[in-house]
């Protein structure tokens, strides 16, 4: 069973950046796509950004295009989430996971809230 670890969050202002961090317990996630998914309160769980694993090809909803980058290190078993130019409609729960679907057991998330 991969463990999802998520790391970096917490409270900056609007404008401001956050480089958010997910470590894997295992190599598994280096043969798949992986991405970062948002959970506002009462909304449902959003894919925020995704890189495949061969190439880096990178994808990003319009919401987030132009301000978040997300990159991995598959020799550290990291996923990195660098987010800028943050609003705060970005405020929520960030986790990582396969995607384009999350088919791992979900971590426990790290905590973004934007203030205006």
């Amino acid at each position: 069973q991969v463990k999802l670890v998520e790391s970096g969050g917490g409270l900056v202002q609007a404008g401001g950046s956050l480089r958010l961090a997910c470590e894997t317990s295992t190599r598994t996630p280096s043969m798949s796509a992986m991405g970062w998914y948002r959970q506002a309160p009462g909304m449902e769980r959003e894919l925020v950004a995704y890189i495949v694993s061969s190439g880096g090809r990178t994808n990003y909803p319009d919401t987030t295009k132009g301000r978040f980058t997300i990159s991995r290190d598959d020799a550290k078993n990291t996923v990195y989430l660098q987010m800028n130019n943050l609003k705060p409609e970005d405020t929520g729960v960030y986790y990582c996971n396969t995607a384009p679907r999350g088919l791992l057991a979900w971590g426990q998330g790290t905590q973004v809230t934007v203030s205006s």
